[in-house]
């Protein structure tokens, strides 16, 4: 069986199953952004954590299923390897997505000011570690791919400079 999953978060550096091929690409049509909460990894339900899901933006399984429970979303997408390609490398890939619905995603922090994100991301630890580590970590995985990705770039910054200026008293 051929089984494609996009990972997008800590399935770039931290995998925890055996796969055979590696293939760097990207969702048309969704970006990656700090609004699904974590109390499970990342942060305690009193102080969850924030981790990256997927949002549209305009214009092996047991174990994952396990691993990203607090995503209440689970769809396949096409997978593309050239930005100017409308053809997909892959068809079907398996995603697994946060929405943005309450009601079903209790977790579901949403949008925040860029400080406030990194406030919470300063403060949040869970049985996974550090919060900021996940930010970190994510940062040094999507550039060891070649992935320049603005969102997370501008996050992990602001947390280096609250924890810069906690450090030096500023």
């Amino acid at each position: 069986m051929v089984m494609w999953v996009f990972g997008y978060g800590s399935l770039i550096w931290k995998t925890g199953f055996h796969y055979d091929e590696r293939v760097v690409g990207f969702i048309r049509g969704y970006r990656r952004v700090f609004y699904q909460g974590s109390t499970d990894h990342r942060g305690t339900p009193d102080f969850p954590g924030r981790t990256v899901t997927l949002q549209a933006f305009p214009g092996e399984l047991c174990y994952l299923e396990v691993r990203e429970k607090q995503y209440d979303s689970k769809v396949y997408l096409d997978f593309f390897t050239d930005p100017d390609s409308m053809t997909p490398a892959i068809n079907g890939v398996m995603v697994y997505m946060a929405s943005p619905d309450t009601r079903t995603n209790k977790n579901y922090l949403g949008p925040a000011p860029l400080e406030e994100m990194a406030k919470q991301i300063i403060h949040a630890e869970g049985p996974s570690g550090p919060n900021r580590d996940y930010i970190f970590h994510l940062e040094n995985a999507l550039n060891q791919l070649g992935c320049d990705d603005l969102h997370v770039r501008d996050v992990a910054n602001a947390v280096r400079k609250i924890l810069l200026e906690m450090k030096t008293g500023l």
